[in-house]
């Protein structure tokens, strides 16, 4: 079989303006097919030979700038409808199919909505709220609203219309709308996931993926955090100090309970049930696996035991509040709530909670912001000034890999580098 793709400038029938329509023209065992692209050269600007627009330089008047850069844009769509044309013969030939012009026309102008990006963007999302995964459902739909407000026309793209140049667009676009590098690296995150789940099902663009070698690195986009962390003598205050204000003390047992808990975060508190008690030989454990990474491949569950103190916290928690269903901790205050309902059930709370430590950081005068995050990092450099291995500390924290410990680590006190440069 042989098959080729072009795009031919028409030579019989001009325009009001003088201009020649431009067609994709695929052709199949000698025989032609002429798709309509709806784009149009004068003779003057194009180039026969190469199939392309013509793009002049060091041009001066506004009209004339505007005008090449429609042409260079018509390139781009050009260079777009070449790989979709490409893809789409590739994908006949995997599949074994003896196609007709026909189908591939049909193919090719996408006249169901199968291949496109963000029908399939949507599924996903009712799928994850289907499933109960509310918290990435949230993140996707966040990313696609930005996306929607980037590019008025997102419902007509197919995936290989979401090349490097389209996601370099989308991080202009971001910068101009004042966003800093992390909440640009949370959008882009959700979009390469999405890319990279449809190009394993086979339905996403492998020649137009933009986040490959060479391609749009969304690790750079990390800028680098305040790491909150409690001095030995504030944290000393809240563990020994009960709150005036019973909603404050009810803040100050969780994030404590938190911080003997290896930093547990509070949708992990909020999650935990006592089907999560074990009893083993030397003693009751907690163990969990934590809710954002626990359906990736391979995760360890965290293993706490239960101390003294930690079983102290949760019975004075539980005669506190009454807890519902099988719930260990009094978070979760309604009974029956599941996946959606429940997530914005806790995500509630989790406000009132963060509320509730600020207050109680008024109260202490602790002088920064107080925060369900400080108690996790805290529990981490307590570790780490102790002397106890990242290897360690990274499997207690329940991380993916060291890397992400060291994140956290990487950031010592003044009081550990005021020592440090004694030695100078």
């Amino acid at each position: 079989m042989t098959c080729s793709i072009r795009f031919p400038r028409r030579h019989d029938k001009a325009d009001r303006n003088g201009r020649y329509a431009i067609r994709l023209c695929i052709t199949k065992d000698k025989r032609r097919k002429y798709i309509a692209l709806d784009l149009y050269a004068e003779p003057a600007y194009w180039d026969e030979a190469g199939e392309q627009f013509i793009i002049l330089r060091n041009l001066k008047g506004a009209e004339q700038k505007a005008e090449n850069k429609k042409r260079e844009a018509d390139n781009a769509l050009l260079a777009k409808y070449k790989v979709r044309a490409r893809e789409i013969v590739d994908r006949f030939e995997l599949e074994g199919t003896d196609w007709t012009l026909n189908q591939f026309e049909d193919a090719f102008l996408n006249t169901s909505q199968q291949g496109k990006f963000n029908t399939y963007f949507s599924h996903r999302i009712a799928e994850l709220h289907a499933t109960g995964r509310v918290g990435n459902a949230r993140t996707y739909e966040q990313t696609q609203d930005m996306l929607k407000k980037y590019d008025r026309k997102l419902d007509q793209r197919l995936f290989s219309d979401i090349d490097l140049r389209y996601v370099r667009g989308f991080d202009t676009f971001l910068q101009k709308r004042g966003c800093c590098g992390n909440t640009r690296k949370f959008y882009f995150k959700a979009l390469r996931a999405i890319l990279n789940r449809a190009k394993a099902e086979g339905i996403g663009s492998e020649a137009t993926y933009p986040f490959g070698p060479g391609g749009f690195e969304v690790a750079k986009l990390e800028e680098a955090t305040d790491k909150r962390y409690l001095p030995a003598d504030e944290l000393a205050k809240i563990k020994s100090t009960s709150a005036s204000d019973p909603r404050c003390e009810y803040a100050r047992k969780l994030f404590l309970l938190s911080y003997y808990c290896y930093g547990i975060s509070f949708i992990d508190m909020a999650m935990l049930t006592t089907a999560h008690i074990r009893h083993m030989e030397d003693g009751d454990y907690i163990v969990y696996k934590r809710q954002k990474i626990m359906r990736q491949k391979n995760v360890k569950p965290i293993s706490i035991k239960i101390s003294p103190t930690i079983r102290q916290l949760i019975e004075s928690l539980q005669s506190a509040s009454p807890t519902v269903d099988n719930f260990l901790l009094p978070v979760v205050t309604r009974s029956g709530y599941t996946r959606e309902r429940l997530y914005m059930h806790i995500r509630a709370r989790y406000d009132k909670y963060r509320k509730y430590l600020q207050r109680l950081a008024e109260e202490f005068q602790i002088n920064f912001r107080l925060t369900s995050y400080v108690s996790r990092h805290t529990a981490a450099m307590t570790l780490q000034h102790n002397h106890i291995p990242r290897e360690v500390i990274s499997q207690m924290l329940g991380h993916a890999d060291l890397e992400t410990t060291n994140v956290y680590l990487n950031s010592f006190d003044n009081g550990v580098i005021n020592e440090a440069a004694k030695v100078l």
